[in-house]
């Protein structure tokens, strides 16, 4: 019986993958030349989440600062989501709400990208980074499943909206997983031309 669930995991995870490339094809093509923008005027790109979407936007950030699949320049990434003194001090005060939104506010420019990652789009700190960024002219690239919940609706035609499209969360974390490669990758490419060795 376990057997049976551990290849219908596989099964659905590869299913969903198959059928989400072409729908998400173009809004990643569109998220890798607004970062490629953004890097190459000598802007960088910020990125938060909540749980697993933490992590992913941590790992992205690492990917960009050192390397994915190529050695290369160092490109200027940071995760919201890693200064554990920062986070704690900003939700003492301020409330969990605020933890992103008060960083966008002190690192973010015009010009900079802010990658979100939300598995139900409605978490609300996520949602006041957003604000947060938008009244900085920063663009939006935000990763979501569900429909894109309430943070579909903040985004302006400027930004882009990546929507895993199912409801459940472990199939959208791997597919955000596998989006964050294709970012890493087609920054690379556009940046650095080629193919990664």
């Amino acid at each position: 019986m376990i057997k049976q669930r551990i290849l219908g995991h596989f099964n659905e995870s590869a299913e969903l993958k198959m059928q989400a490339a072409t729908q998400l094809a173009q809004p990643i093509s569109q998220a890798v030349a607004l970062m490629f923008a953004a890097l190459s005027n000598g802007s960088r790109i910020l990125a938060c989440g909540n749980g697993s979407s933490a992590a992913e936007s941590q790992r992205f950030a690492a990917k960009l600062v050192g390397c994915f699949e190529r050695e290369r320049l160092p490109l200027p990434a940071m995760a919201l989501t890693a200064d554990s003194s920062t986070l704690t001090t900003l939700d003492n005060d301020y409330g969990f709400k605020e933890i992103y939104a008060k960083q966008v506010q002190a690192f973010g420019q015009a010009g900079d990208v802010l990658l979100v990652i939300s598995t139900s789009g409605n978490a609300e700190n996520i949602e006041a980074a957003i604000d947060a960024a938008l009244e900085r002219d920063m663009r939006i690239v935000a990763l979501t499943g569900k429909g894109g919940g309430a943070i579909a609706r903040q985004l302006t035609d400027a930004d882009v909206h990546i929507c895993v499209p199912h409801d459940r969360p472990a199939r959208i974390q791997e597919v955000h997983l596998l989006i964050a490669h294709c970012l890493c990758d087609g920054i690379d490419v556009a940046l650095f031309g080629g193919d990664a060795e």
